[in-house]
């Protein structure tokens, strides 16, 4: 992109079951330098349906960025990011995990399955905030993330 174009809004796909969480990361990610688009859904097949463009999201643009809540039901986020970071055409897409579990097993088994980046959502409102401003300070506007 040459210096005198307007930067593309960064699409981003946060898949997050909780609508309390979403409306946090909404307003987190609102304020940033880089413009960006949120686009939601709260369950792996939706995610699936939104990546992969099918169903109702067959217009979707493709996520240039993922925030994966990995503990949604029925495994559903070790999915999302296995079938991700499986698929050729989708693996280059950054997938940063967010979620609750603190637990050493998801986090071995998120990095084993090529997950960029995983972040444990504190519980505390200030640090939530925080958590999520410094991964979409670090997304949005030092990573280069690539493009089509």
């Amino acid at each position: 992109m040459n210096s005198g174009e307007p930067a593309r809004p960064v699409e981003i796909l946060l898949v997050e079951d909780n609508p309390g969480d979403v409306r946090l990361i909404q307003e987190a990610l609102e304020n940033e330098i880089r413009p960006n688009k949120l686009h939601v859904v709260s369950d792996g097949e939706e995610a699936l349906d939104f990546i992969h463009r099918r169903g109702k999201y067959d217009n979707a643009p493709r996520p240039d960025l993922v925030l994966l809540d990995f503990s949604l039901p029925k495994d559903e986020g070790r999915r999302v990011l296995e079938t991700i970071k499986r698929e050729e055409d989708l693996r280059r897409i950054p997938v940063v995990v967010l979620t609750a579990s603190t637990a050493e097993n998801d986090v071995l088994r998120a990095y084993s399955l090529d997950a960029n980046c995983y972040v444990t959502k504190p519980t505390d409102f200030g640090e939530f905030m925080a958590a999520i401003k410094a991964v979409g300070e670090f997304w949005l506007t030092i990573a280069v993330l690539p493009r089509d």
